[in-house]
């Protein structure tokens, strides 16, 4: 866990301020910073407009007496995409539209399925107060 936190806090920061510096290069450091500014906006609009429908879908799926399941792993894609789109840096703001973005997001929902699944079989998955 502890190698994980130093990877958010740490080597994430430097890889996205690195990639600034690089497209500022090519492009200017202006149109860099116009850029980083559109993303945050089309991302908001975006993570707004998806989670909108997630909510619906899973306000109908409960109403038919179903459970969310695919639903809710949906919205934890959206939330995720639209926190990462509103950090500066354009490795996340990638990694963010992939998640918001309806034909990319069943690959995360597999992946995280499947780690669901990997914790439930091992019984370290704990669901409870921290």
């Amino acid at each position: 866990m502890n190698k994980w936190l130093l990877a958010a806090f740490i080597v994430i920061p430097i890889v996205e301020l690195w990639g600034i510096l690089q497209i500022g290069d090519l492009i200017g450091g202006w149109t860099t910073f116009l850029v980083l500014i559109l993303m945050g906006l089309v991302g908001s609009y975006l993570a707004r407009a998806e989670g909108r429908k997630v909510w619906a879908e899973a306000q109908r799926q409960m109403q038919a007496g179903q459970i969310p399941g695919q639903t809710m792993l949906d919205g934890i894609c959206v939330l995720v995409g639209g926190l990462l789109l509103l950090m500066p840096g354009f490795f996340s703001d990638i990694v963010g539209i992939t998640l918001l973005f309806p034909l990319t997001r069943p690959f995360y929902r597999m992946y995280m399925l499947g780690w669901i699944e990997k914790r439930m079989r091992s019984g370290n998955f704990k669901i409870g107060r921290f």
